[in-house]
């Protein structure tokens, strides 16, 4: 059976294209309480894993020996622009573990923001791989290394010291046997792993929740969710929804996004877990369908639902600037989700 249509594209009126996905909902004890499509469907959690990749380093103690201030936490977590106030803050990174930017292993990639990227073109620079948008995450990585003296030249193997214990991570947050999973390699090189929906919105419930782990995973959990809410910046960064979003909603709502049509959320006060997946792999209707159970759940008020709605429905322009038609959700699969809060 197919997953739903939870996006829809019109031009003049007419249905041009549209968006299937899938959606999960899932309570403090794990109970799927709304959903859409397959909650079983495998897909990787892509850059929505960052979160889970960073708590290791937090658990064992990396904080507390390299000074880590809750901004460099946050761009542990993040998918960043590469924005100028991103550089800054990951290099404080590699100065704080005395390791230097070639020892990055993301590769190297333009800014995602344009108005940074056009610059590097004005001045003849070539990118590196501080730039790339997983570059705090590598930082972080290897901030863990260092932590454990273990060595950083292969610290993306699968096999590596640092990446097993990512992993051991992993399956306990996601509640998934890493026996099940596949290991591919993320667009940045490191280790990524097949979990079902399902379990992707049960690992953000854990994030919300994690009183079933042990206490210094318990402090992980609380002190990334404080880095994410007080620098939402670090996360994602200008004309960016997860950065958008929590700059109006964290700590209450959180969310991250991860490639091909991937974004989790936690709804922290209710302990709720969600995990959207666009089957297409497109990224604007993981923000459209975000946006839809953020205004569904009735939990914040028109102020900011109007700053945030163009990404829910937004008109299409062309380069006259034009309308051209529109891009929505379905919404009315989405107004039943408003149940779940009362």
């Amino acid at each position: 059976m197919e997953n739903p249509i939870l996006v829809e594209i019109y031009r003049g009126g007419v249905l041009e294209s549209f968006h299937r996905g899938s959606v999960c909902v899932v309570n403090q004890i794990g109970e799927i309480v709304f959903s859409l499509g397959n909650p079983n469907q495998i897909c990787y959690p892509r850059s929505a894993m960052k979160f889970v990749q960073a708590i290791p380093l937090i658990e064992l103690g990396g904080v507390e020996k390299f000074g880590f201030t809750l901004e460099e936490i946050a761009i542990f977590c993040g998918s960043h622009n590469g924005e100028a106030k991103h550089l800054e803050v990951v290099r404080s990174i590699l100065n704080k573990i005395e390791v230097s930017e070639e020892e990055l292993g993301c590769g190297s990639q333009y800014p995602t923001n344009k108005k940074d990227s056009d610059e590097l073109v004005r001045t003849n620079t070539k990118p590196s791989a501080i730039h790339n948008n997983c570059s705090g995450k590598h930082a972080g990585m290897l901030a863990l290394c260092k932590l454990l003296n273990y060595p950083t030249a292969d610290y993306l193997n699968p096999k590596h010291p640092i990446q097993e214990l990512i992993l051991e991570c992993v399956e306990a947050m996601y509640e998934y046997p890493k026996s099940k999973m596949v290991c591919a390699l993320d667009g940045c090189t490191a280790p990524i792993y097949s979990i079902p929906v399902y379990n992707q919105a049960l690992c953000f419930k854990n994030l919300a929740e994690p009183s079933a782990f042990s206490e210094p995973r318990q402090t992980a959990c609380k002190t990334i969710l404080e880095a994410i809410s007080a620098h939402p910046f670090m996360v994602a960064g200008s004309k960016r929804y997860c950065t958008d979003m929590m700059n109006l909603t964290a700590p209450k709502l959180i969310g991250k996004t991860g490639a091909e049509g991937v974004f989790c959320m936690s709804f922290t006060e209710q302990k709720l877990g969600v995990c959207i997946k666009i089957d297409d792999g497109k990224m604007l209707p993981q923000y459209n369908v975000a946006q839809a159970l953020l205004e569904a759940s009735g939990l914040f008020g028109e102020d900011i639902i109007e700053k945030l709605h163009s990404y829910a429905t937004s008109e299409l322009k062309n380069f006259n600037k034009l309308v051209t038609g529109e891009i929505t959700v379905n919404t009315n699969l989405f107004a039943p989700f408003s149940k779940v809060f009362e």
